[in-house]
């Protein structure tokens, strides 16, 4: 999955805390691969998630984590554009 977002600049620091507080417990999640988040080099109201997981039932159980919904529901209240990508990966090569 890929994502991002760009936030009203006055909610820019308040996504920030919001998403800093879902990487621990995203990470903790059994079946998640790979977590982070990051501001935009060019655009510090805009905000990169990038995350694998085993399967699409670990991105749903992590969705359902109490801080995930708290960011997404400040998210949508703050969102000036949103794009986010599912990939289906079968295999990988490191």
């Amino acid at each position: 999955m890929r994502f991002k977002v760009k936030v009203r600049p006055e909610r820019a620091e308040d996504v920030r805390a919001a998403l800093e507080a879902v990487i621990e417990p995203s990470r903790a999640l059994e079946g998640v691969i790979h977590f982070d988040i990051a501001r935009d080099l060019s655009d510090p109201d805009a905000f990169i998630a990038t995350e694998v997981y085993d399967s699409k039932s670990v991105l749903d159980r992590q969705e359902e984590l109490p801080e995930v919904e708290a960011a997404l529901a400040l998210i949508r209240e703050s969102v000036v554009e949103r794009e986010a990508t599912l990939y289906d990966v079968t295999a990988a090569e490191q």
